[in-house]
Parts: C-alpha cells; structure tokens; sequence
C-alpha cells in the first residue's frame, strides 16, 4: 500500500477565536504558500467558522476541529459532530469527543499560562494523542521536555501545531502523517495510530507580543 506523508498544522485559530487575526481565506493563502498539505480550524468553544472553511477548501486538506476549554485542560476535538461545551471536567469532556466518533487531543499540556495539568487528571482520560510541539508554548524548550515526557509516560501519540493566532506564526508547528490516503477518517485513524512525526519552532518575541495586541 502506497502511504502518504501529509503535513498539516493541527492547531489553528481564526477570527471566529475573537483573539486571532486570521481570517479563513488568510489561512488557505498562508498554508498553500508555506508548502503544508492541510490544517485544523480549532477556534476556542466555537465552530462558527468552519462552515466557511469548508466552502473555501479545494486542494488543501481541511479538518474541522474546537479548542475545548474543560476544567484543568484546553483540550482538540478533530472532526467533531457537534459543539461540545466549555468548563466540563476533563474525563467527560473526552468522553464526549469519542462518543461522536471525533479524536480527543490534548492541546499544550504545560502551556503556561494557558494550562498546566496535573498528570495525574490526564493518566486515565483516555486522550488520544497529545500535542507535544505548539508554537506558542514559552518557554519553547523547556515546555517541549515537559510535554514529551508526559506523552512518552501515557504512551500517546504526538502530534505538533502552530497555535496561531496571526497569520505570520501558521505553520510554525505541525504533524507529519503517514496515512493511506487524503480522507479524513484516514487520517484520524494514522494519529490514533501514533503515525505521526511533530515539528516546531517558537514563535518570535514580536509575534509573542502581537499575538497578545488587541484585535480589531
């Protein structure tokens, strides 16, 4: 069987995030130009912007997902059916994800400020793959030993993406997959299967600090 090696920035946010600059069209231009095979929309607790994401996608592999804010963890629902909603704990907001048949990774497990988790809240959620690699993690290397040795211990899958919430910072981060075809559901099931290989950088301290500016 011929297998591909797709890359794709598994964690990016659009306007629909209210804290993000990129608007979808934005996103397309910057992951065609930048060489990427795909991405995954995860807007903070929302799925408004998929719809117009799905309208734009042509060649690029488009994943939907949402960036759940749970108690104790931001957590990726990739591909999910539904909204799932904010400030539940983290074992049923995993749950959720599952019970819909989307994939459940944990998003910056020690993404100071954002989220630190405690291990022992996430040995027995039932994650599927953890997000080793993200772009805006500070300080960068230090918080990617913390997140691999995490991965290594649950024995999960690591994946890598940007975190981007400015154009300039896409694909920055992101996950090489091996997977048997340009599907979805293929490629779900190669991160599920630990088919994957993370890449990153940090973002820059301009783009730390744009990041962080207001939004208009």
């Amino acid at each position: 069987m011929y297998i591909l090696r797709l890359k794709l920035d598994l964690h990016i946010h659009s306007i629909y995030s209210k804290d993000s600059s990129n608007t979808i069209e934005v996103i397309f231009d910057r992951i065609r130009k930048l060489g990427l095979d795909g991405f995954a929309l995860a807007d903070h607790d929302t799925i408004e912007g998929i719809p117009r994401a799905l309208s734009k996608k042509d060649d690029i592999i488009f994943i939907p997902a949402l960036e759940i804010s749970a108690k104790g963890a931001h957590i990726l629902a990739l591909d999910p059916v539904e909204i799932i909603p904010a400030g539940l704990g983290i074992v049923e907001t995993v749950e959720l994800i599952q019970e819909q048949g989307s994939v459940a990774l944990l998003a910056h497990p020690y993404g100071f400020p954002r989220s630190w988790v405690k291990p022992e809240t996430v040995e027995n959620a039932g994650f599927d793959a953890i997000e080793v690699a993200n772009s805006a993690q500070f300080p960068y290397k230090l918080i990617l030993e913390k997140n691999l040795k995490l991965a290594e211990k649950l024995g999960l899958p690591q994946t890598g993406g940007s975190d981007s919430h400015i154009p300039s910072t896409i694909g920055n981060a992101y996950t090489i997959i091996e997977s048997s075809s340009r599907e979805i559901n293929d490629i779900l099931d190669a991160i599920i299967e630990g088919k994957t290989t993370w890449y990153g950088t940090s973002i820059s301290i301009i783009q730390r600090i744009k990041k962080y500016l207001p939004k208009r």
